[in-house]
């Protein structure tokens, strides 16, 4: 049962990263897309989504880094990732390797804004 518990964890805390792959800061921006989702919300199925999806791409150990599958990306280009990224908690991040999740976006083509967070995770590089 414990298992199962951090396995929800971890595909909840890459949900929420995945989120995280369109640009959010702490002060929001209109100049982005008129259409952007919310920052907050219920992205419930979208974690549940990722979890389905993406669960294996993203856990520890950080190395080696696996593309991710279709399904995957295709969770990943559905997600809010704004929303998911605020439901990214330290323990979530315990559970799953935020490099791997910064890598997965990347290579679904939804990449995470350098110098953004996603949950306490600082995406490396600056705001441009």
């Amino acid at each position: 049962m414990a298992r199962l518990f951090a396995v929800c964890l971890v595909l909840l805390s890459f949900a929420m990263a995945a989120a995280a792959a369109r640009p959010a800061t702490a002060t929001s921006s209109s100049s982005s897309t008129a259409d952007a989702p919310p920052t907050s919300g219920d992205c419930g199925s979208d974690v549940q989504d990722l979890i389905v999806n993406c669960q294996d791409y993203v856990k520890f150990p950080a190395d080696p880094k696996i593309d991710p599958s279709q399904a995957c990306c295709a969770a990943v280009q559905r997600a809010n990732i704004p929303c998911v990224c605020n439901k990214v908690t330290p323990d979530v991040e315990q559970l799953i390797c935020m490099d791997k999740v910064v890598y997965v976006v990347a290579f679904c083509k939804k990449p995470f804004q350098p110098g953004s967070n996603c949950g306490s995770y600082h995406v490396p590089g600056s705001l441009a």
